[in-house]
């Protein structure tokens, strides 16, 4: 199943009792295969034209605007990108490429650390 770039997938759609996750694709997608959210298996069945209604959507602990990159991680895959817009208390997995992008993975991607800063770096180097 592939998707694109611009989808919005909304969890709602099939699963209106659910938390509402709310993704949009920000690239790659050829090797999408699903999401799984409140035991539930999001698809391609789950596109929807725009973001929906914000009430009832059950924020958890993926930070809203932060993007899941595959390629960061697996530098052999199809490059999903995807950006949390709402929801996501019931959050478990992106499968993409064979590959599983969880919290766990956003935790890998140093969430909050400036690009080119070593992990010991703080950045506030230099005289004043």
């Amino acid at each position: 199943m592939a998707i694109k770039k611009g989808d919005i997938i909304d969890e709602f759609k099939r699963y209106p009792d659910s938390c509402g996750l709310v993704v949009k694709v920000m690239g790659g997608g050829e090797g999408f295969e699903q999401i799984l959210c409140c035991d539930h298996a999001l698809t391609e069945e789950d596109l929807v034209p725009q973001v929906g209604s914000p009430r009832r959507r059950k924020k958890g602990e993926l930070p809203l605007g932060v993007v899941l990159d595959e390629k960061k991680l697996y530098p052999d895959s199809c490059g999903l990108r995807v950006m949390i817009m709402d929801g996501g208390a019931g959050f478990r997995e992106i499968i993409c490429c064979g590959h599983s992008l969880t919290l766990d993975t956003m935790r890998d991607f140093r969430f909050g650390q400036m690009r080119g800063t070593p992990s010991g770096a703080s950045g506030l180097e230099g005289t004043a």
